[in-house]
């Protein structure tokens, strides 16, 4: 048994999880996946027994304790230095960084109302111009990533940064946020992976729903 550990609560709509778990799952690292379910009706009360925020993903590695999806993907690089979760060129690396905070600590409004949901059926809401000033700047950053690197991941091989612009992906397929060919490449070749697809068809098999995360068609009507 591996001495990692990730705990994740969900599959379907849980973003900051898939981010971990998929850095883990293509660089071949090997990690046990624990399962602890979400419980609204208490403020998920139970999560405090491995977390200190009462949130997932945390990552255990014997006795440390990792939370916080940005700090779990930078403890990983350092446990794995060959693992390449970060560019090997020191200015890629600079710029991976850059890009990963910018999602960790953006992108509010596109956060709000469309969250991640594997199940979602591909229907376009209506959405606040916030989300369009989002999807506008994260194609900006996919578009200048790609013609520097020619991809097929934002700095060719998949890295952090991948990791943590992966539910993007998914929220611009499910809510129809961009038709640009930029994202259509990029979103093929994040899709493509074995790793995606694992996580996706588990996801969809859950069979519990999270209103909250259920963005209605009559939001911003």
């Amino acid at each position: 048994m591996s001495e990692i550990q990730l705990i994740i609560a969900n599959k379907n709509y849980s973003s900051w999880s898939l981010r971990p778990w998929i850095a883990l799952k293509v660089k071949g690292i090997e990690f046990e996946e624990v399962f602890s379910q979400f419980d609204e009706t208490t403020g998920h009360k139970h999560f405090a027994e491995f977390s200190p925020t009462k949130k997932v993903p945390v990552l255990k590695d014997g006795e440390l304790t990792v939370w916080e999806s940005l700090a779990i993907l930078e403890y990983l690089a350092e446990k794995f230095p060959d693992a390449g979760l970060w560019p090997a060129k020191q200015s890629d690396r600079a710029i991976a960084r850059c890009i990963a905070n910018e999602m960790h600590g953006g992108f509010m409004s596109l956060r709000a109302e469309c969250p991640m949901n594997m199940r979602r059926k591909e229907e376009a809401i209506n959405v606040s111009e916030g989300v369009h000033k989002d999807i506008w700047r994260i194609v900006d950053i996919w578009r200048d990533c790609l013609e520097k690197s020619d991809g097929p991941f934002l700095f060719g091989e998949f890295c952090n940064a991948d990791a943590m612009f992966a539910p993007v992906v998914n929220r611009i397929a499910k809510y129809q946020l961009s038709d640009d060919p930029v994202v259509k490449r990029y979103s093929l070749a994040m899709t493509a992976l074995p790793a995606w697809q694992e996580w996706e068809k588990a996801g969809k098999a859950e069979p519990w729903v999270v209103q909250e995360d259920e963005a209605q068609l009559e939001i911003f009507m």
